[in-house]
Formats: C-alpha cells, sequence, structure tokens
C-alpha cells in the first residue's frame, strides 16, 4: 500500500501489515494489524493530517503521543511505535479484544463487587503509575477503559491529560476538561484545581458505576448535575457491602482537600479485601475491539461532546451561557450556540424548512444528522455568498448542543441573518436550564 495511504489493506512502511477497519473517526480510522517484524497483532491509528490541523487538535495528539510514551504500565494501552509521512499520522497501539468497560456495563449492567474490585484496583494501579510520573488523565470514565481477552483493564485516550509542568504557579492546572458525570466538581469552579485529586473523583465515579449501574449525579440537566456534585447529593444502592458503603464517600467527597488519597485509598479495608478478588469468568463474550478509536465516529448520527470541547468553545468558564437565554448578547462573529431538547432530526427539518420558506435565498447544500450547510444562491457582497454551517453534538442522552457558524460570506450579512431569520425559526426548541425565553447564545 505504499506508505500505508489510501487501501484498506497493504503494509504500512514495510512494517505492519494493515487488516480490516476496527473504527473511524473525525481524523481517521483504525485497523487491526500485524507486526511483520514479531508477528504479534496490533491496533494502528491512521489520522489525517490535514484534519487534524484543521481541527486545531494538532497540539492535543502531540501530548497525547508524549504522554503515552512516559507511562508504561500492564493497565495502560501501549503505544508501540509512532510513524508519519507528509499527510498522514500512524500510532501502533497495543490491541485490546475485549472492547470498552463501558460497553460491559451496558450489556450485563451493574457488576458483582468481586469484578468491580479486580477492575478497580486495577485502574487505581495505572492511575497512581501515572501520577508518580507527573501525568494526570483528566477523563478517566468508562469508555476510556478497555478490557483484554483476561479480563484485565487497561487505560487509553490521553488526548486531554496534563503534566505536572503544565501547572500554573500556584501549582494548579486551570484548564476546564473532563466529560460531565465524571468530572470533579472543582474542575468547574474556576480556581484550579489538583490533578490527581480530580482523577480519583473520577476513579470514584467509575467504582459507583461498575457497584450500581447508574451514575451517581444522573440529571440531564448539567448545570443541576454540578450542583448535586458540589453538595454530594447521592446514594448508595442498598446492596453493596458496608466496606463499599463507606469508601464511596470518601472518594466522592466535593472538598478536594478531604476527599482520600491513593496512599490512603490503599489502605483501606475495601481495597485490600483479597477474598472478594475471585477470578472474572472468562466465558463473558467479548465486544468489538475499538482500542484508539476514540475521536468520534463518522456514522450518521450526532457526534459525542465532552465537557472539554463545550467548555473550550464557550465565551467563559461558565457553563450557564449554553443553558441560559442572555437577551444582552447576539451572535458571535465565529458563531452562535443552543442547547436544545429535540432529536437531531426536528433540528435539521427546521433549518430546512428555513431555507425553503426563504424565498430562494438560501440553499441547503448539506444535510444530516450531524449537521445542516446553508449557502446563499447568490452573490451578494464582496467576500461571496452568505453560507452557514450548524454542527449538532449530543452532550448527554436526551440534549443536543447545535452550534452554528459562519462558513463564508460577510460578517454583517451573517449577523443580519441569524438574528432576524435563524433565531426566530429556532426559539421554540431551545432548551434552558431555567426556564427563560431567551435563546441560549454564546
Amino acid at each position: 500500500m505504499g506508505e500505508g495511504e489510501g487501501n484498506e489493506k497493504g503494509v504500512l512502511q514495510g512494517r505492519y501489515e494493515l487488516g480490516r477497519v476496527l473504527g473511524h473517526g473525525n481524523f481517521g480510522r483504525v485497523h487491526a494489524a500485524r507486526d511483520l517484524r514479531t508477528g504479534r497483532s496490533v491496533a494502528v491509528k491512521v489520522l489525517a493530517k490535514g484534519k487534524v490541523m484543521r481541527s486545531g487538535m494538532m497540539e492535543q495528539i502531540k501530548r497525547e503521543i508524549a504522554v503515552m510514551k512516559r507511562v508504561s504500565h500492564p493497565n495502560i494501552v501501549e503505544l508501540h511505535e509512532v510513524m508519519a509521512t507528509r499527510s498522514k499520522i500512524y500510532l501502533a497501539l497495543e490491541l485490546v479484544r475485549g472492547g470498552e468497560l463501558f460497553a460491559h456495563i451496558v450489556r450485563t449492567g451493574r457488576v458483582r463487587e468481586d469484578v468491580a474490585h479486580r477492575y478497580f484496583r486495577q485502574l487505581i494501579s495505572a492511575v497512581d503509575f501515572c501520577h508518580a510520573r507527573g501525568v494526570y488523565h483528566r477523563d478517566l470514565k468508562p469508555e476510556n477503559l478497555l478490557i483484554d481477552e483476561a479480563g484485565n483493564l487497561k487505560v487509553v485516550d490521553f488526548g486531554l491529560s496534563a503534566l505536572a509542568d503544565h501547572a500554573r504557579s500556584d501549582g494548579l492546572l486551570h484548564t476546564l476538561c473532563g466529560t460531565p458525570g465524571y468530572a470533579a466538581p472543582e474542575v468547574f469552579r474556576n480556581k484550579g484545581y489538583d490533578g490527581a485529586k480530580a482523577d480519583i473523583w473520577s476513579c470514584g465515579v467509575i467504582l459507583y458505576v461498575l457497584l450500581a449501574g447508574s451514575l451517581p449525579f444522573p440529571d440531564d440537566n448539567i448545570a443541576k448535575m454540578f450542583s448535586k456534585m458540589n453538595r454530594g447529593d447521592y446514594r448508595c444502592p442498598p446492596w453493596l457491602s458496608t466496606e463499599a458503603r463507606r469508601l464511596i464517600p470518601r472518594l466522592l467527597d466535593p472538598n478536594p482537600d478531604t476527599r482520600i488519597t491513593v496512599s490512603q485509598l490503599v489502605e483501606t479495608p475495601w481495597f485490600n479485601k483479597s477474598s472478594i478478588a475471585r477470578p472474572i469468568k472468562a466465558a463473558e463474550p467479548p465486544v468489538e475491539p475499538v482500542v484508539a478509536a476514540k475521536d468520534g465516529g463518522d456514522k450518521d448520527e450526532p457526534e459525542t461532546l465532552n465537557a472539554f470541547h463545550l467548555i473550550s468553545q464557550s465565551a467563559g468558564f461558565d457553563l450557564s451561557p449554553l443553558f441560559e437565554g442572555d437577551s444582552a448578547r447576539g451572535p458571535r462573529e465565529g458563531g452562535m450556540r443552543f442547547a436544545t431538547r429535540e432529536p437531531a432530526s426536528s433540528v435539521v427539518s427546521r433549518l430546512e424548512e428555513l431555507a425553503a420558506r426563504g424565498g430562494g435565498r438560501m440553499r441547503v447544500t448539506k444535510s444530516g444528522a450531524r449537521g445542516v450547510r446553508l449557502e446563499g444562491a447568490e452573490r451578494s457582497g464582496p467576500k461571496g455568498r452568505l453560507a452557514v454551517a450548524a454542527e449538532i453534538f449530543s452532550v448527554a442522552p436526551s440534549v443536543l448542543v447545535v452550534d452554528v457558524k459562519k462558513d463564508g460570506g460577510d460578517t454583517l450579512e451573517y449577523r443580519s441573518f441569524c438574528s432576524e431569520e435563524l433565531r426566530p425559526a429556532l426559539k421554540d426548541i431551545v432548551w434552558a436550564a431555567d426556564p427563560k425565553p431567551a435563546a441560549a447564545v454564546v
């Protein structure tokens, strides 16, 4: 296959024989492959440089590679090799055949306590190893934990990780990132946070999910969910053992200063309770390998958006503008954003109807569950035809965020279109955390 570009099968730079595609992402695809030098099976993530650079994610990819080279642990997916051509980046990774822990939980519900105990001990072993080397994952969740054929847990996806030297002069990290439901409450307080303590909170949520089969702070309203997290408002299921019921509040302590540390955790009775560490059933059916296919999918459905993307695109560090109206604001030059409880198909239909009833002024040039692109029928300014792109992202099971941006043409014309046509057409499907009439525009 030359340098491994273009074909789905072939030999990559004389080193890896590429096989079937395991998954697709926004920036490329993941292949099963065989290392011709050792004969071992690997997963090769193929990233398109152009797409990565256009999305502004090159630094994130570089950081992920640098971190994975630094951490080599039995419970962390191993990065074997990095290769590149003029247009592609290739990551040869350990192939994990058991699939995501998330898929396992969805398939079976909550797991036995002995199984949760095994997974949790392995997770803490990997996390403590990272912390000792100044690496903080910052996006620990079941989707980023894989299970191999032997039932061992593997941590993957260090794209949002930080190094100790990323801390400011106060010794704290300040970049808001993570996934709603798993990120520690102090991450969103805009006062800085300790990366190790934030990771421990995420580990606590994962343990709760394993034992209870649900999130400790479930709420489609993200603002209300964070309020519950700050209050420690959750209940342990009655079927948990006494030791587990005593440990979880120490992990899910909303005060990072009093939250349990790893050194304290490994001394707790539940963590050291060897009597429940029975072997995992080998007969559990594996799910499709998904190692490294973490940057979204090309399926015809809205892309999942985590809190890092949500906040990094917002006007500030306060989540409330995404869910509350603000009549004093108009659309940004770069775009406007709102949340909705409507399905993606309804949003798409509204935008298509808007173009249809506009007297031919705008036409639909792209339409699908992940977004719509509208373009002016005629050139109306010195910068050419007005083009508006609306991307649809999923942030919770029943919540979408629609991100509207100018994709071409004159800025003043775009602003006029947003205020006079787009906002009125969509105002009744905008969802806000509090029942306010104005659109949630950032």
